[in-house]
């Protein structure tokens, strides 16, 4: 690239890269990818969202009390000797 005389930048550009064509037309493919998602019905989401919460909680109880009782122990008796 730089035999070429151009920057870095231009050339990876010039590479294959598409430059955008005017201020909102990032906004409108935004736009454009958003309206071929398929989303799920309320009733799905709401049970994946339940999901995730219990997911959470379990997790949460299992590195609050179990995993913490566990290191808090081996580290006192490994470097507290008690």
């Amino acid at each position: 690239m730089a035999a070429r005389g151009g920057n870095q930048l231009r050339g990876m550009m010039d590479e294959g890269q598409v430059r955008r064509k005017g201020r909102f037309s990032f906004f409108i493919e935004i736009y454009s990818e958003l309206a071929k998602v398929t989303w799920p019905d309320r009733q799905t989401a709401g049970r994946l969202t339940l999901l995730v919460i219990g997911i959470a909680v379990v997790m949460g109880v299992f590195l609050g009390i179990i995993w913490d009782t566990v290191l808090t122990t081996a580290v006192e008796r490994l470097l507290l000797d008690r």
